[in-house]
């Protein structure tokens, strides 16, 4: 007689049992993404318009959009880091050494593409799109942490409608960056050190600027150490000494490569970028500012963020931001202003200081409804206009 064999009834996959820890991230996460959801709709709202605008120009001017968001300037150099990897040599032509740009990004695009269909300038510009979400989310969820969900609601709006932030839309890096900033800054004001380590790292291996980051994680993490006394939170020395680690490690590996110890600021100098301390930052804004009696209107606008966001720094030192969100500001825009290189992408660096917004967030939540609405309407129609202006007219990079 053969053997009788049993089989259990095949139970579909949505009714198993679901892993407890995976259950309760699912449900936080969920949680969380509803409660930021006005402020993703806000800056989606915001983006979109600088999309419409910069379309219907593109249009008039007979040139492709996709082409200028996914394959133009900056984003051409990551493309070919994806394709070809970097070059082994410093060389002495200006303005053509791949090694200055950063390797997580095109090391995105590499990985997202192998396994999804499209080209790998497309892949880039999904990338930059969801990271964007990902930046605003991150925007929100510190301005939230701080002031309550309206004034997280605007913050992520205003960061949205900045005047440069059409480049959040692009084939570019700043939105990869912001978003490691944004919830790298979010994990230290919660005391997740872990995360913020780990995101300080990536995000210093994604722009220059990351050593601002981890400037602002170091800092807080040995100040957190020192203030517990005998019961001292060990993990937030380690996030300390293990921030600045990505950047380092970059800057090391372009030194290793190219055969000597200031490799990488050796490349920068190839794009005639050295930091000088500042005084070539206010001879341009003297120029363009003062004495220029026909100023290019971008480079007018470049000196006036420069200029706002060094008075917002005032305000915020005032408003006593938290230490974390203090550094970090207070050394991109130390790089920035400091650096002795070309003027014209000076804004696009400081992108991702949201946290120089919040005094003006805190502000329009103050005001009355008809006055917020108003200038944060005109903050999105003004930057959907320079944006196109920006892509569309002037001559040269964002």
């Amino acid at each position: 007689m053969p053997p009788v064999t049993t089989t259990r009834p095949t139970v579909p996959a949505s009714r198993r049992p679901r892993s407890p820890v995976a259950g309760r991230v699912r449900d936080r996460t969920a949680r969380s993404l509803r409660h930021a959801a006005p402020a993703l709709l806000g800056y989606l709202a915001v983006r979109l318009v600088g999309l419409l605008v910069l379309a219907r120009w593109a249009h008039l001017k007979d040139h492709g959009v996709w082409p200028t968001l996914a394959a133009s300037w900056d984003s051409r150099w990551y493309l070919r880091i994806a394709d070809r990897g970097y070059q082994d040599a410093l060389g002495t032509t200006m303005d053509s050494n791949d090694l200055a740009f950063f390797p997580l990004y095109p090391a995105l695009i590499k990985a997202v593409a192998a396994v999804t269909p499209g080209s790998r300038a497309s892949v880039g510009l999904v990338i930059a799109v969801c990271c964007s979400l990902a930046a605003a989310w991150g925007v929100f969820a510190v301005g939230d942490r701080l002031h309550g969900r309206p004034a997280g609601t605007v913050l992520a709006v205003l960061w949205g409608a900045l005047p440069v932030a059409v480049v959040q839309w692009m084939g570019y890096t700043e939105s990869l960056f912001t978003a490691l900033c944004a919830w790298a800054l979010y994990a230290v004001l919660t005391r997740r050190w872990a995360w913020a380590a780990g995101l300080a790292i990536l995000a210093g291996l994604t722009r220059p600027t990351g050593v601002a980051l981890a400037a602002a994680v170091t800092v807080s993490g040995l100040l957190a150490f020192a203030a517990r006394g005998r019961g001292r939170d060990r993990t937030a020395l380690w996030a300390a000494l293990a921030a600045p680690l990505g950047w380092l490690g970059y800057v090391g590996w372009v030194g290793l490569r190219l055969g000597r110890w200031d490799g990488y600021f050796a490349v920068q100098r190839l794009w005639r970028n050295a930091w000088d301390g500042g005084p070539v930052t206010l001879r341009q804004l003297r120029q363009h500012l003062a004495y220029d009696r026909t100023p290019h209107l971008f480079l007018v606008v470049v000196s006036l963020v420069l200029v706002v966001s060094a008075g917002l720094f005032v305000l915020s030192v005032a408003d006593r931001q938290p230490v974390a969100l203090l550094v970090f500001t207070g050394v991109l825009l130390l790089v920035v202003l400091g650096s002795g290189g070309v003027y014209f992408p000076r804004a696009r660096f400081l992108l991702p200081g949201f946290p120089l917004l919040l005094p003006i967030a805190l502000a329009v939540c103050r005001a009355r409804l008809r006055a917020a609405a108003l200038v944060l309407g005109a903050a999105a129609l003004s930057s959907a206009w320079l944006g196109a202006y920006m892509l569309l007219v002037w001559p040269g990079p964002p």
